[in-house]
């Protein structure tokens, strides 16, 4: 790619915004030329915004840090400035679901990060190895919508990640049931230690909505497209918990699964290794090399250990073994911020980039 595609951030000062920067601020296809965020913000270097907020982990450049940060709301100045935004704002749904529309309808494609329009009919929610065909649907959107560019495509919850893929590589054997307990990190809550003390030794057995999303998000990524919408697929059945554990970051998942035609270890452990998608062979710039890796260890796959494997863009699994109520039982672990949220969105967005969805615009 000769000329970089411009990309502006909404939302850039919070957790996800920060972890989007670090992503783009020396990506191969994309350069950021916009820095979003909300009124009293708007006029700040996007150090000044931040006002001691800025990540640590994150290493940000001198010329990110004394960009001038913009008002979410001037779309019509934003847009003058990008050829798409990623779109990770913390406002209520009805506001984000407006926005994004608005950033659409003013012919800028938006990826986003949030759960406002996941259930929007002709909206595609991709994740980028299993479901890359649903990026058909934005053809139909784009009718609705009365744009010639402008589209809205978002991520799935970072909640579904450490156990979806690995059900999908196991399609062949046709799990119908599962059984998910998701172990959550408190940077999935967007905090730290420091700005949640009582996290510390402490366990919380309740997170807002994500056993809903956990249960039915996988659903309408293994949907079909039928009219122009996505019909869920009916199987396999998912029942979770979700708790919240001291842990930064990596959400793991404890997953019991049935299935029709009955595997054996050795078959499911080969069809994790063998399994992958578009973006590898597209070899996308953010695309893990080895999407699902296992571990044989029995005390794997650990968040310390294991988190940023894959640059934090794949998947470990390990402890597959025979249940007695169940087939099979395994652990999953991903990395939340950055194949759960910002490094999955911009995966999104390269592969949307390759198919030609996301051009050069200004």
């Amino acid at each position: 790619m000769t000329e970089k595609i411009k990309v502006g951030i909404l939302g850039a000062t919070g957790t996800v915004g920060q972890r989007f920067v670090s992503l783009l601020q020396n990506h191969p296809w994309f350069e950021i030329t916009a820095l979003a965020a909300s009124k009293r913000s708007a006029g700040k270097t996007y150090e000044e915004a931040l006002s001691g907020r800025l990540n640590p982990e994150l290493m940000v450049s001198e010329r990110i840090r004394s960009m001038a940060v913009q008002n979410l709301h001037d779309i019509g100045e934003i847009s003058c400035h990008v050829d798409f935004v990623f779109s990770a704002v913390n406002m209520p749904k009805d506001e984000i679901k407006k926005i994004e529309e608005q950033y659409a309808k003013c012919e800028i494609p938006v990826v986003s990060n949030n759960s406002a329009h996941r259930w929007t009919p002709d909206v595609p929610m991709i994740l980028p190895e299993i479901n890359p065909h649903h990026g058909e649907l934005i053809g139909e959107q784009k009718k609705r919508l009365g744009t010639k560019r402008g589209f809205i495509v978002v991520k799935p919850n970072c909640s579904i990640q450490s156990y979806t893929p690995v059900l999908t590589a196991w399609k062949d054997f046709e799990p119908y049931e599962a059984v998910v307990t998701t172990y959550q990190a408190v940077s999935g809550a967007g905090k730290t230690f420091e700005t949640w003390p009582e996290m510390k030794g402490n366990i919380i057995p309740y997170i807002a909505g994500e056993e809903e999303k956990s249960e039915q998000e996988p659903l309408r990524i293994w949907g079909n497209i039928v009219d122009g919408r996505i019909i869920p697929a009916q199987e396999p059945k998912i029942t979770c918990q979700c708790i919240r554990v001291p842990v930064l970051h990596g959400h793991t998942a404890a997953v019991f699964v049935k299935f029709r035609k009955k595997p054996t270890r050795d078959q499911l452990i080969q069809k994790l290794l063998k399994y992958k998608g578009e973006p590898q062979l597209l070899k996308l710039p953010s695309a893990p090399k080895q999407f699902i890796q296992y571990l044989s260890d029995d005390d794997r796959p650990q968040t310390a250990m294991d988190v940023d494997y894959e640059n934090g863009m794949g998947i470990s699994v390990g402890r597959l073994r025979p249940d007695t109520i169940y087939d099979w039982k395994f652990v999953g672990l991903s990395h939340n911020t950055l194949r759960g949220a910002a490094g999955g969105s911009v995966l999104c967005a390269e592969l949307l980039t390759a198919k030609g969805y996301i051009d050069k615009h200004c």
